[in-house]
């Protein structure tokens, strides 16, 4: 169950977003607020990866990198399989890779790949978080995909300020504040001072204006 603070903010968002009337559906975001802490120091920085309880109202994207048995099997399962062979195509072509990057939440690797990987394209998926998670040939795909579909990326890189997706404005209030909540459960627990290195949590509609919930 859902922490009744965390249910009114949302609630008070969702009125707030409806009075402005948008065509198009708004993710609903946290925005987090660190205190006290040193993110110029890349250990103390947050690299998160969370399963929502809910999602995240839509799937994550997600694309494989593999070869023989590893993609033929996961061909039915990813958004989008690359092979070894379209690797160096893909590093010389850096705008191409970087929009298949810029529209895909996730990546995977075939284990073996990763060096070439790195090597190649380390360049474009490093900064942006997504190096792939390592898997070896054989394994079975498909719980890792299932999971990844209502994973989400909580980053804060080296500033104070960061945001993460919790849902869209057209899920259950309820379930985007369990959402929230786990959010800041995980992000409680890799902090060193737990709740005194957050400043503050605000919820928004992409549009719409913030709701603080700490």
């Amino acid at each position: 169950m859902a922490d009744k603070k965390t249910v009114e903010a949302v609630k008070k968002a969702l009125e707030e977003s409806k009075k402005l009337n948008r065509k198009f559906k708004q993710n609903i975001d946290v925005v987090i607020n660190l205190k006290n802490i040193n993110l110029k120091d890349a250990k103390n920085r947050i690299d998160e990866e969370i399963i929502l309880p809910h999602s995240r109202g839509r799937e994550s994207k997600i694309a494989i990198f593999a070869s023989g048995e590893l993609a033929h099997k996961a061909k039915n399962h990813v958004d989008l399989l690359i092979k070894p062979e379209d690797i160096e195509d893909l590093a010389g072509d850096k705008k191409k890779f970087k929009k298949i990057v810029d529209e895909h939440d996730f990546f995977i690797a075939e284990a073996p790949l990763m060096p070439t990987i790195g090597k190649t394209l380390g360049v474009v998926l490093g900064p942006r978080g997504k190096m792939p998670k390592p898997v070896p040939p054989q394994i079975d795909i498909t719980s890792i995909v299932k999971n990844l579909r209502n994973t989400i990326k909580l980053r804060s890189k080296a500033d104070k300020t960061f945001h993460a997706i919790a849902g869209k404005e057209e899920m259950d209030k309820e379930h985007i504040a369990e959402n929230i909540d786990a959010i800041i459960k995980r992000l409680e627990s890799k902090l060193e001072r737990g709740r005194m290195n957050i400043g503050s949590v605000y919820v928004k509609t992409t549009m719409g204006p913030s709701v603080r919930i700490i």
